[in-house]
């Protein structure tokens, strides 16, 4: 039986093609899917050696081309060479004895198990000749491609300067680490077509064994949802002696084929961005690890390749820009374009534009040490939406954005003066359906049997790392040695498999200078002539196919991360233990944790050794029965968390975020000057809805009356409300933050006939339908748990005695925390909107998932509820058939669960509802304040007027100074006289 789809996510699946329908969706990221390779007309022709180009050709290739290759001829590594195993599993997968830290040399190219599955063709075929690229191949086998029929001899002037002048091209370059050189644990590889047709240069487009392939596996996994859509990135060639001419032929052929806009980027300026600033500075803060260097040091600090860095982002931003159309949807990805969203608003203030960060994102101690600090920030911030990995991240980002730039932070995201940037977690996935398909590959199933058969009696233990510090695999094998230590039953019967990833020639080479010593170590005590206890493999060693055969057999897969992302990998070990079931042991520190399907594992400090290699222990001892349950809940995690949820969540929501973030500008919003421009409507109707905010269209408050207690409608405002509501034909409602005790509850005295709405929607005092009958308040929240409110207090009473004049407002269902009374030049209103800041952040991360709430901030106060409830959501059950108790009845019922968290996570007044019920009856609606959510839902009642009393854009059908409102709703009184 096959891979079947999830229902729900099929669902959302569905509701994204139609929402994406009409949107053409733009990626940017550094590098483009496919790279640009040469063909060597000569070699075919003359029948000769049809071998990828070796180094010491590399000279003369460029010579042919008028480039220079300086150190051409230098040896390819000098790096040291571990001892070889002992019948190591490399005899059984490649048929010799690795060399984990020896590169091969180009003519004996194994295939590497991380290529994500790219398109192979026949091995016959001779194969391209490649260039050496910006950052060089993870020692791939070359996909081969059918030659063109016709090619005509290279120009050696195609690649000359267009000043005449010799250029030197780099041809090599040290190899950088990166998250878009690592191959990302997703499947199978981009989609792409080959290029079988004659052209008029030598140069051909192929898939790359660079960038984000997880990026790239996870928009292809969507398939059709995307119909349209324009990669945006830098070739992974050095493009320096590249002519004018050729780079538009390329350009024109990228869009033409494989809807991809090359970046020209200049090899200086690539080199400063990537190899220095991203990898030397940005990268190692990211994780962690700040670098105390004296070279690295001073990147950090003074970097002068931040401008090349920043260099980069604006030749991006020029190509996106230039192919900018109406309704695109941009997505900018990672740390390497973390300028590009500002730069591409500056210039398209209304671009959708949302920014993906597949990294880490650090504590602000730890961010703040970056002197490009502001400018990172700031460029993120350009954005609609801002999608992280884990909460842990968001909220890291949440508080590094306050206390660098003083900018409001709360839960929901970031508020900037003209305009509102989103937070969300969005984690990454798999494509589990493709990784099915490909693990049910019958060369797997031959390697699982002959791996079971050789390995018979023996655990293996499996991990797959780069060899860099942020991996931890130096703690991983301090921690397998100290296991064999504690546990000489086990010696003799337990194998640990490491698989490296390259990462760059300096990294990689002190750290196999530091583990070779540790695993001659372990090797040395505990080797027998058939035993060898550490067996490393690199990428080159085996394919991919050995590679999941690898994970089904394995008895246990083992993370030891000091620092991650999403551990991706994680989750195809757990698909190919889809019949054993053997358990994960991951460590704390990855993004992979954070979230509770992944609870389930063995979970280990990397930095302790000893509970390290008693988690191991527990591992391998574990039951069936257990080690199936946990396993039953890492899987329901995996199939939920999916590549096609990651893309679909994320443009959806940043498209949503557009749309909320760009309502009609204030200013294009015409002025309700006079009750004329819609008073021939409110005339000739005979029931009408007025909906009316107090705090933010009836009373306007002295900022230093900040307790409701004690709170007095003004005369003249009473007078105006008793007036409207002694029309039969009006339904009057007031709308409001304040709470019942000691302040609404005066209201409803002195205004018997007007229905009213408080704490942001807690409580609700029906309109009594006989005027002059009394109604009794209705709570919205009956059933709801409210142990938080304690808890809440707590971390307020806190902040409380840090800041000066602030105190804390325990309501029926709600708390409000206000702060700072005084004068608006007080020196002190920094330092409490700071602690304000930090109130938010902290109840959230505390409570906030945990129980359901949400946190309204206010000019001086926030305010902290259930988030089911809203003015949005009371207005709802008023228009409800049956009213407020029809809806507090319905909530006491067991509801759908396919359908209450959708209309939770919205608090949205339902379509139904707005068709049918009360709101037929309703041909006039009048909704006056400052909830601009409230108002855009107002706009789809029959007979809705909308005046927005605040500064800011607005769905609102008109506008109001809010000092002037009360002038204008008398004129509906004067007229009902």
């Amino acid at each position: 039986m096959g891979y079947q789809i999830d229902e729900a996510l099929q669902r959302r699946l569905d509701t994204a093609m139609t929402s994406l329908r009409d949107n053409r969706v733009v990626i940017a990221s550094l590098f483009l899917p496919q790279g640009t390779v040469y063909w060597d007309d000569g070699g075919r022709t003359n029948g000769g050696d049809h071998s990828p180009i070796r180094h010491h050709q590399l000279s003369q290739l460029a010579s042919a081309f008028g480039a220079s290759t300086p150190g051409a001829q230098k040896p390819l590594s000098n790096k040291p060479v571990l001892p070889e195993p002992i019948n190591s599993i490399v005899d059984d997968l490649a048929g010799k004895h690795t060399v984990p830290v020896e590169s091969p040399t180009a003519e004996k190219k194994p295939g590497n198990p991380f290529s994500q599955g790219l398109p192979r063709q026949d091995a016959g075929i001779p194969a391209t000749r490649s260039l050496p690229s910006r950052i060089p191949a993870l020692n791939i086998n070359e996909t081969p491609t059918k030659p063109p029929q016709e090619l005509t001899q290279p120009n050696r002037d195609s690649l000359a300067p267009s000043d005449g002048r010799q250029k030197t091209r780099r041809l090599s370059r040290t190899k950088s680490r990166s998250s878009s050189k690592r191959r990302a644990s997703s499947v199978v590889g981009p989609t792409l077509s080959f290029l079988n047709v004659a052209h008029n240069t030598p140069w051909q487009i192929e898939p790359t064994t660079h960038g984000n392939a997880g990026l790239y596996n996870a928009v292809n996994s969507v398939g059709d949802v995307i119909s349209r859509k324009l990669w945006v990135g830098i070739v992974d060639s050095p493009t320096d002696g590249f002519s004018e001419d050729l780079k538009v032929d390329l350009e024109l052929r990228y869009q033409a084929e494989h809807n991809s806009l090359p970046v020209w980027v200049s090899d200086a300026e690539f080199s400063g961005a990537y190899d220095t600033f991203c990898h030397q500075v940005l990268w190692p803060t990211l994780h962690y690890a700040v670098p105390d260097a004296p070279k690295t040091r001073a990147n950090l600090y003074e970097s002068t390749s931040f401008e090349q860095y920043k260099a980069v982002n604006e030749k991006f931003a020029e190509a996106i820009i230039s192919a900018y159309q109406e309704g695109d949807i941009i997505m900018v990805n990672d740390y390497h374009l973390m300028l590009l969203p500002a730069l591409i608003r500056e210039k398209i203030p209304n671009a959708t534009i949302g920014f993906f960060l597949h990294v880490t994102f650090p504590s602000s101690e730890i961010f703040r040490c970056l002197a490009a600090r502001q400018h990172l920030l700031r460029g993120m911030l350009g954005a609609d939406l801002i999608g992280f990995q884990t909460h842990n991240h968001a909220r890291h980002f949440r508080q590094t954005v306050h206390r660098i730039l003083s900018l409001e932070a709360v839960p929901k995201g970031i508020q900037l003066d003209n305009h509102f940037v989103d937070v969300q977690v969005v984690p990454m996935g798999i494509d589990v359906a493709a990784l099915y398909k490909k693990r049910h590959d019958s060369e797997v199933t031959e390697w699982v049997a002959n791996l079971r058969q050789r390995y018979a009696g023996m655990k293996l233990i499996v991990g797959r790392d780069k060899l860099d510090e942020v991996q931890g695999v130096k703690q991983k094998f301090l921690a397998f040695e100290r296991f064999l230590e504690k546990n000489p039953d086990y010696q003799g019967k337990v194998i640990l498999i490491q698989v490296a990833l390259s990462t760059t020639t300096e990294v990689e080479t002190i750290a196999t200078d530091r583990l070779s010593a540790i695993i001659s170590r372990i090797n040395a005590r505990f080797s027998t002539l058939s035993y060898t206890p550490v067996v490393l493999l690199h990428t080159h060693d085996l394919n991919f196919n050995q590679y999941l055969a690898l994970l089904t057999v394995a008895d246990a897969f083992l993370v030891t991360s000091l620092r991650e992302g999403m551990a991706l990998r994680t989750h195809e070990f757990i698909e190919c233990q889809e019949d054993r079931k053997r358990p994960l042991i991951l460590s704390e520190f990855t993004g992979s944790y954070s979230f509770s399907g992944f609870r389930s594992c063995f979970v280990i400090n990397p930095y302790d050794a000893a509970g390290t290699a008693n988690a191991i222990r527990a591992a391998l001892s574990i039951s069936d029965e257990e080690a199936a349950s946990r396993w039953n809940d890492l899987h329901s995690h995996v199939i939920n968390q999916t590549a096609q949820a990651f893309v679909t969540s994320f443009l959806t929501r940043t498209k949503q975020a557009h749309e909320e973030h760009t309502q009609r500008l204030h200013s294009s919003i015409p002025q309700l000057a006079t009750s004329k421009d819609i008073l021939p409507t409110y005339r000739s109707a005979k029931k009408r809805l007025i909906l009316l905010g107090v705090e933010s269209a009836l009373v306007v408050r002295d900022p230093k009356e900040t307790r409701d207690h004690g709170f007095e409608m003004p005369e003249k405002v009473r007078k105006l409300l008793e007036g409207l509501s002694n029309d039969e034909r009006n339904v009057v409602y007031l709308l409001s933050g304040l709470p019942i005790s000691g302040a609404l509850e005066k209201v409803a005295a002195a205004l018997p006939n007007i229905g009213l709405i408080a704490e942001e929607g807690c409580f609700i005092k029906p309109r009594p339908e006989v005027l002059g009958q009394p109604t009794e308040w209705i709570s919205m929240v009956p059933n709801l748990n409210l142990k938080w409110k304690q808890s809440c207090i707590e971390i307020l009473n806190y902040f409380t005695e840090r800041t000066s004049g602030s105190f804390t407002e325990d309501r029926g269902a709600s708390i409000r925390w206000r702060y700072w009374p005084g004068d608006p030049n007080d020196s002190e209103l920094p330092w409490a909107r700071r602690q304000a800041a930090e109130a938010q952040n902290h109840i959230w991360d505390s409570l906030g998932e945990r129980f359901g709430l949400r946190i309204v901030p206010g000019t001086r106060s926030f305010l902290v509820l259930p988030k089911s409830v809203s003015r949005t959501s009371a207005v709802a059950a008023i228009l409800r058939p049956g009213g407020p108790q029809a809806a507090v009845a319905e909530a006491s019922l067991p509801v759908d669960p396919t359908t209450a968290p959708a209309l939770a996570a919205k608090k949205e007044i339902p379509e139904a509802w707005l068709q049918g019920g009360n709101s037929e009856k309703y041909d006039f609606v009048l909704a006056l304040g400052g909830d601009e959510k409230l108002l855009g839902r107002i706009n789809d009642l029959p007979g809705a007027q909308t005046v927005s009393t605040s500064t800011k854009n607005s769905q609102a059908k008109w506008k109001v100074e809010r000092e002037k409102a009360v002038e204008v709703l008398e004129q509906f009184v004067e007229d009902f006289q």
